[in-house]
């Protein structure tokens, strides 16, 4: 592929993430990683505590590039035909319709989703991995791009649940916001004073933007001894003794597509193993499953997939 394509569509990366910036103060790493999840179509998940962005950041990405939102916030009476829609009876045209779901947007925010049962969780299922929604055996084609940002809440909070593992591995990618400096945070209230910035923030591209710009993405060239690396950390939690659940192919394809936009972000035409190796604790972390010890001995994820990442080779000479 063309450097001047990968490197003229980058540069359209970089003015939304600029965009974003005139807003959200002080996390450049939290936006780009939610950046390499929206352009590599791999849904985010974010956890935290309220009141630290986590509403804030989604809406400046999704009015960064112009596209429909829609917001759902999970509480324990939601219901599955809330979010997927259902069929219902119409008095005017004397037949069932079908009635739009919430979902139906091309960016969601599925606010605090650990907050709904599993049940209303699952229909999300489909959606996440398919593209897609099925009701009463008909399927229903989502708007593209689609992207869903979902928070969810420490499980330490009231009325807060562990999502099923099924939910957690749809996720490409995870990721803390935590508190503002004092600096950046006086610059915050700042921005805020007078107005809110988020009402003034305009797109600074398209839709149809991000479906090409996903498009090179999965065209970044990936040599197999990259491959073997990636596959050689996941086998790698699936035999460490302080993990009960380990990674799954599903984990190792999202880790390659999150390093080919790493590498496109770099404007590179290939993957090197920096790329994965920045992306291994966003994209792998929130997925593994602890053993009991483990957690007795304060084991964390991100220490056990920085001990594997030192007892594997890095591959060389992958241009």
């Amino acid at each position: 592929m063309e450097e001047k394509i990968i490197s003229e569509k980058a540069d359209i990366v970089i003015r939304i993430i600029n965009n974003i910036s005139k807003v959200f103060v002080g996390k450049e790493y939290q936006i780009q990683t939610l950046i390499i999840g929206f352009i590599s179509g791999l849904h985010v998940l974010i956890e935290d505590i309220p009141g630290v962005g986590k509403t804030t950041l989604a809406r400046c990405l999704a009015q960064s590039i112009g596209l429909d939102f829609g917001r759902i916030q999970f509480t324990p009476d939601l219901l599955p035909g809330d979010i997927v829609g259902m069929t219902v009876w119409s008095n005017e045209k004397r037949e069932f319709i079908f009635k739009e779901g919430a979902i139906m947007h091309q960016f969601i925010l599925a606010d605090e989703l650990n907050r709904a049962s599993p049940r209303t969780q699952s229909s999300l299922l489909e959606a996440m991995q398919e593209g897609s929604v099925t009701v009463d055996s008909i399927t229903y084609k989502l708007k593209e791009p689609f992207f869903v940002v979902a928070t969810q809440n420490p499980v330490t909070f009231v009325g807060s649940f562990l999502l099923p593992e099924a939910q957690v591995d749809r996720f490409g990618i995870s990721f803390s916001i935590g508190y503002l400096d004092e600096d950046n945070e006086v610059l915050m209230l700042n921005r805020f004073q007078e107005k809110n910035p988020l009402l003034e923030l305009k797109p600074v591209a398209t839709p149809q933007d991000i479906i090409e710009i996903r498009r090179i993405i999965r065209k970044i060239r990936v040599v197999d001894s990259i491959k073997h690396f990636i596959v050689k950390i996941a086998a790698g939690s699936r035999k460490n003794k302080n993990v009960k659940l380990g990674l799954s192919p599903r984990a190792s394809q999202h880790l390659l597509l999150a390093a080919q936009a790493q590498a496109f972000l770099k404007k590179r035409d290939y993957v090197i193993p920096e790329d994965i190796l920045k992306m291994t604790q966003p994209v792998l972390a929130h997925r593994l499953v602890l053993s009991a010890e483990a957690k007795i001995e304060n084991k964390t994820p991100e220490m056990i997939i920085s001990r594997i990442k030192q007892e594997i080779e890095i591959p060389t000479g992958v241009e």
